[in-house]
This record gives C-alpha cells, sequence and structure tokens, in this order.
C-alpha cells in the first residue's frame, strides 16, 4: 500500500500529486539496483530531487544525481548546482559534453548549440556507471512527445525510444521488468502541469537557480528568442547586443534557451505570468525543439531523454 503524505500547506490538488511522485521513486528503488537522478539545476529536477528528499527521509536520497554538462550552462545554474550539492551531501557525477569533444567521438555543429550533442554522453553514461533506471524532471505538458511517453519507459540497449513498446499502466502498476542491456526511464512528475510545478515550488519553499526569476541582462533576439552571449557564440553582424528585464522558464544550453521579457520577480507572479500564456516553457524558448515538427520524437529514438 502506498503511503500517504499529509500536509497541511499543499492544497488537495498538490497534495494527490506528491503522493502520487512518492509513490513512483519508491517504486524505482524497490525494483532496480543502480539509479540515477537526470539533474539540471532546473525547476523540474529540483522538484523531483525535493521529492525524492521526502519518499526516503531521514534517510539520504539513494540515487546518484547525473548532469550531462553541454560546457555551455548558465553560470548560475552551474553555481546553484553545486552548492545544492554540497549542502544536502548529494552524489553527483558530472558528464561533461566536452570530454566526448576532445576525444573525436562528437563534433561541433555549425549553429554552436550542443544540446543534441547530450545523446551520446548520456547513452554511454548511463552504460558506464550501471544505471538500471534513470529518473527525469519530463512532464507531459511540456511537448507531444513527452505526452506519449509513459512514466515507466523501456530504452533499448542503445538508449533509443519505441513508441510502440510502451506498457499499460493501470492502477498504479509499474513494469520495471527488461531485457540485459535495457534500461528504463522513470517520469515521477509526468501528470504535473507547469503551474502545479510553480505552486509545488512555493508551498515547499524550493530554492531555484537565480535566473527563473526576472533580472537585468545582455541579450540579443535571434529568429524571435533572446539569447544570452557565451563561449557558444554571440550575436551575428546584424543582432545588436542590449540589455533587458528578462527571466527564463527552462534551462538548458545558452545557444538554444531564450528568455521571456519579465518583470516577474517572485512565484506569485510568475504564476500570473504563465496564466495567461499560450506556449508551453519549451515552446516558447527552446530553438532545438524547433529543428522539425518531430524534433523531439526523433531525439528520443536516438537515446535523449
Amino acid at each position: 500500500m502506498t503511503q500517504t503524505v499529509t500536509d497541511t500547506t499543499l492544497s488537495p490538488h498538490l497534495r494527490d500529486l506528491e503522493n502520487e511522485s512518492i509513490h513512483i521513486l519508491r517504486e524505482v528503488a524497490g525494483q532496480f539496483d543502480k539509479i540515477g537522478l537526470l539533474f539540471s539545476g532546473g525547476k523540474d529536477s529540483c522538484v523531483v530531487f525535493e521529492l525524492a528528499r521526502r519518499a526516503f527521509a531521514p534517510a539520504t536520497v539513494p540515487f546518484e544525481l547525473l548532469h550531462v554538462d553541454t560546457g555551455h550552462n548558465f553560470p548560475e545554474v552551474l553555481d546553484f548546482r553545486d552548492r545544492l550539492v554540497e549542502e544536502t551531501g548529494a552524489r553527483l557525477h558530472v558528464a561533461k559534453v566536452q570530454d566526448w569533444i576532445d576525444r573525436g567521438e562528437l563534433q561541433e555543429r555549425p549553429d554552436g548549440t550542443r544540446n543534441p550533442l547530450q545523446t551520446v554522453p548520456l547513452v554511454e553514461t548511463i552504460a558506464d556507471r550501471g544505471y538500471d533506471a534513470v529518473l527525469g524532471g519530463a512532464r507531459r505538458d511540456e511537448e507531444r512527445a513527452r505526452a506519449k511517453e509513459r512514466v515507466f519507459s523501456v530504452r533499448d540497449s542503445f538508449g533509443g525510444w519505441d513508441p510502440r513498446r510502451q506498457r499499460p499502466e493501470l492502477w498504479s502498476l509499474y513494469n520495471g521488468e527488461k531485457l540485459p542491456g535495457e534500461n528504463i526511464r522513470v517520469f515521477p512528475i509526468s501528470n504535473w502541469t507547469e503551474t502545479d510545478i510553480w505552486e509545488y515550488i512555493g508551498a515547499r519553499g524550493i530554492e531555484l537557480p537565480s535566473i527563473y526569476f526576472s533580472h537585468d541582462r545582455e541579450v540579443f533576439n535571434r529568429d524571435g528568442m533572446w539569447l544570452t552571449p557565451g563561449e557558444w557564440g554571440g550575436p551575428g553582424k546584424d543582432e545588436q547586443l542590449e540589455v533587458r528585464t528578462v527571466r527564463y522558464r527552462t534551462v538548458g544550453d545558452m545557444s538554444c534557451t531564450g528568455a521571456v521579457e519579465s518583470d516577474a520577480a517572485s512565484i506569485d507572479a510568475v504564476l500570473a505570468e504563465i496564466s495567461t500564456s499560450t506556449l508551453t516553457e519549451r515552446g516558447a524558448t527552446r530553438a532545438d525543439d524547433r529543428l522539425s515538427e518531430s524534433a523531439m520524437e526523433d531525439r528520443k529514438k536516438e537515446g535523449y531523454f
């Protein structure tokens, strides 16, 4: 029987979501031997980490955090990641895309973005670390391909995802059976929305990187997105660097993660802002999802999360 978490600081809706996610996390711990938790420092992975802390308290989180670092991450996010690990005593393994580039196993893309280069380091690190399950913070409301995926998602020995191999998940029963070489990707917050995430962050007092809130930043506009210059590159000949008041709805590679103009400096203000938005955070701010109609699904079939 699933243990119910009762907390009057949460609405009944958030309490139900929290209980469901904690049940999933405990199922993972019970069914698998070595588990990684994909952690970017973004809001969704922070929520999954908080849920894991609550699921196994007073013990420490029994999962190793895994960050596939493109080398083009926001400095504020890396600082936040390292501080969280130090303060909580979590175990962290960082797989650096730059290492694969230095060995000649990956090549830089002409557009400077490294997000599509994450797949090979992710798949190889899962194999090298011996993870038989990897947790992620993907949600069904983010993107169409993610809406197709079950909570327990079977991946083949190359990390590939086949939508036709999806298993039924009736009555909160999750099937972790797999063949040798396969692994399971698990998404404990699949049924949450962006609004749920932010309301939970507020109710639980979860700390986030500062870039999620309004701040002044040097940015330039490319294809309708406000990008931050960095080691990956900067404004082109016809693009102008300027200071704007912005925030980020999602965290990723600086080369393909756009900011939104915003004066939302608090959780309440962020909730008010997203309540009027007609685009998901990925649809509004992630250039890598705009490559084609099936960009995310194609990457997932290759092994992407």
